[in-house]
């Protein structure tokens, strides 16, 4: 009788997590992010500041909430047991995969750099970490987590989660574009957030940073997509690129150039690989089983 009732929970449960695939997810990602950082914003106190930084924290939480309940409601244990193996195994990626994760957006980098400079836009393209920030325990600590904790934090979410729903509907291409919408909103508050970036060497604006969010999508679904689903994949891909922004950020004068940098390299992936999977022009999309049924 006990396992009728579970199982029927269980059923209710998965059947409201399809009623709401896949809006369900930016509904509450965005939502919960808003609920706690718009205060924040209000307030016009440090985000390092009681209790702003708290408040931060927990709607910084949103992607990982989000993804984990609306999983259980969908899968259960099936689903975090998929979730563990796409977060662990590291036989997906293979080592050019591991290369390119690590290794693009340091190039990236040095490259708008080089052209800043061959270009004659500026002698000075890049900004460097200070070697006082680098010796501070409480900045290399804040930096760590910038690079590492908020990008596994997000990937769970985003790619653990809600992705394969995207794409189970859509091209690669499209569930790409509409992830980093929603992306792209999410991190837009913190343009407001006092001295959330006051310590960095990237210094974002709307106008540029938005946009080039959506397009680094695209990026994010090349690797995931050619590393067999590899959550791993993607986490290492932020935690590359945030890493770097962290210790080599762009110059104000370099940002048109560096949009152009990202929207160039995101043609060359669709036009390459193919907008339909990412993985080249006759090769499916990597979908999970239950996603299958839907696109046969």
């Amino acid at each position: 009788m006990e396992r009728g009732k579970t199982r029927r929970r269980g059923t209710r449960l998965e059947s409201a997590a399809r009623a709401v695939s896949p809006w369900g997810f930016p509904a509450l990602y965005l939502g919960w992010a808003y609920l706690w950082w718009l205060p924040v914003v209000a307030s016009g106190e440090s985000v390092w500041s009681v209790p702003n930084v708290v408040l931060f924290l927990v709607g910084g939480a949103s992607p990982l909430l989000a993804g984990l309940l609306l999983l259980w409601m969908r899968q259960g244990r099936r689903g975090y047991r998929d979730l563990r193996r796409r977060l662990l195994e590291r036989a997906r990626i293979g080592l050019r995969w591991w290369l390119i994760a690590l290794l693009f957006y340091p190039l990236f980098t040095l490259a708008m750099a080089a052209v800043a400079v061959a270009a004659g836009i500026t002698s000075t393209p890049l900004e460097f970490a200070t070697a006082d920030r680098l010796l501070d325990p409480v900045a290399v600590v804040g930096l760590l987590a910038v690079a590492l904790a908020f990008p596994a934090v997000e990937e769970i979410g985003l790619r653990g989660y809600w992705f394969d729903q995207l794409q189970a509907r859509w091209s690669a291409l499209t569930a790409s574009l509409v992830l980093g919408t929603a992306w792209a909103a999410w991190h837009a508050p913190l343009v407001f957030v006092a001295d959330y970036f006051a310590a960095a060497t990237f210094q974002p604006a709307l106008w540029w940073w938005l946009p080039s969010i959506v397009l680094t999508a695209i990026l994010g679904t090349w690797v995931y997509n050619n590393t067999r689903r590899s959550v791993l994949a993607v986490i290492a891909l932020h935690f590359s690129g945030n890493l770097t922004g962290e210790l080599m950020g762009f110059s104000p004068e370099l940002y048109p150039i560096v949009h152009l940098g990202t929207a160039l390299v995101a043609v060359v992936l669709v036009v390459g690989w193919g907008p339909r999977s990412l993985r080249g022009r006759d090769v499916p999309r990597p979908l999970p089983e239950w996603a299958l049924e839907r696109t046969n």
